[in-house]
């Protein structure tokens, strides 16, 4: 079971995106503002929102190209999934294409999961396009989760 998006950045240059996903600065500029950690091959990025948070092993980063993480710690149904990042030009676009895999079952979790990665993706987006992303805490707010 996997998540899939696919988003479109308005940029020529693939790297603009690949630096969001692949510096602790830039990952806090679309995800958490609470992102600490090493955005290398085999370092650990740690992602906290209020109600708790992941570390991610990054597995493979190939400049703009491709960024790979493992879920090392965060709840149980993340743990041993991974989130990838393949990236394409297209005309003036940077097409993302995301997967978070190896979902166990699609437990009612993994659809909250989905429509907060479309959210934060469209937070990608909007950082890379105007500087200006919508990070935790400042997220698009859905509805708790326990």
């Amino acid at each position: 079971m996997d998540i899939l998006h696919r988003i479109g950045v308005r940029t020529t240059e693939p790297k603009k995106v690949y630096d969001a996903l692949t510096t602790v600065e830039g990952l806090a500029g679309w995800w958490t503002d609470d992102t600490k950690g090493t955005a290398e091959v085999g370092g650990v990025l740690e992602f906290r929102f209020l109600p708790g948070g992941f570390d991610m092993e990054v597995v493979e980063t190939r400049p703009s190209e491709r960024v790979v993480w493992r879920v090392v710690d965060g709840p149980e149904e993340w743990v041993g999934t991974t989130i990838d990042w393949d990236l394409q030009q297209s005309g003036d676009y940077t097409i993302v294409l995301f997967r978070h895999q190896g979902w166990k079952e699609p437990v009612e979790f993994m659809y909250h999961c989905s429509t907060k990665w479309g959210s934060y993706l469209m937070s990608l987006k909007s950082l890379v396009e105007t500087g200006q992303g919508a990070p935790a805490p400042r997220d698009v707010q859905i509805g708790d989760w326990h």
